[in-house]
């Protein structure tokens, strides 16, 4: 191996860097694992879908273009328009049309999936707090909020900017 990828010098991790890294990757693994388990328990959905009943939820008129739910949600088009879909199907959400703008719809949250959220809700955050919050001090929390404010800033996603 040259060293080299797409002309510049490889910059390896060092010590330091890998010992926030390794635990890091594996945090990015067994989170959403652990909490999709118990939403799929109590819910049958993941916590994507979760996050997206979250932020309709928390949208005016409980309703957001398509296009800003993906987004807020890290969500590729494709892969919110079959949730959507799903969710649709359990009458959690439904779809209009935006009268502005042919090219977009709306995704609304119904009051079933309102009713949803504020059955899943608390314990959703109680196993949150339990995961993550619980086991950090105050200081840590605020750093928490940086770093993940600094690697994906406010609506960005990974890779963006």
């Amino acid at each position: 191996m040259s060293g080299r990828v797409s002309g510049e010098e490889n910059r390896w991790l060092d010590e330091e860097e890998m010992a926030a890294w390794l635990p890091l990757v594996r945090l990015v693994h067994e989170l959403p694992q652990a909490l999709d388990r118990r939403l799929r328990e109590e819910a049958g959905i993941t916590h994507t879908y979760y996050a997206m009943l979250a932020n309709l939820a928390a949208a005016p008129d409980r309703s957001l273009t398509m296009g800003e739910l993906a987004r807020l949600t890290a969500t590729s088009p494709s892969r919110l328009t079959h949730a959507v879909a799903v969710l649709e199907r359990r009458g959690w959400v439904t779809r209009t049309d935006c009268p502005r703008d042919r090219r977009s719809q709306f995704a609304v949250l119904t009051d079933e999936g309102q009713a949803l959220l504020e059955r899943i809700a608390p314990a959703h955050v109680a196993q949150v707090r339990a995961l993550v919050f619980d086991r950090l001090t105050r200081e840590q929390v605020r750093g928490l909020a940086d770093v993940a404010g600094a690697l994906v800033g406010p609506g960005e996603a990974l890779g963006e900017g």
